[in-house]
């Protein structure tokens, strides 16, 4: 069973400060970045790693999350300006844009 959601919303828009019609798109949301080679926090790290032993804590266990965050995004019909979802970050197996 999929999440089904709207394909166009009348919603709130921040730009033109009124309710308008509004299409609706996902994205996932992206994992961070890698931290900086250099920063302090990596140059400790990689100095514990030098030591004798195993791994300096505990590896993590399993495979994660069974699932990612989708992002929800509204674009304004009128003014074409798009902005995220105030509660649009959520998770769903499967997620599924309905109708018009």
């Amino acid at each position: 069973m999929a999440m089904k959601y709207p394909k166009n919303k009348n919603t709130y828009c921040p730009k033109c400060k009124k309710h308008t019609e509004h299409v609706v798109s996902t994205s996932s949301r992206k994992a961070r970045g890698k931290a900086h080679p250099q920063s302090e926090a990596q140059r400790r790290f990689k100095a514990k790693l030098k030591g004798y032993g195993s791994f300096p804590r505990p590896n993590p266990k399993g495979d994660g999350k069974p699932t990612k965050k989708i992002d929800i995004r509204l674009k304004c019909k009128d003014c074409k300006k798009s902005h995220t979802m105030s509660n649009g970050s959520f998770r769903a197996k499967k997620f599924e844009l309905t109708g018009k």
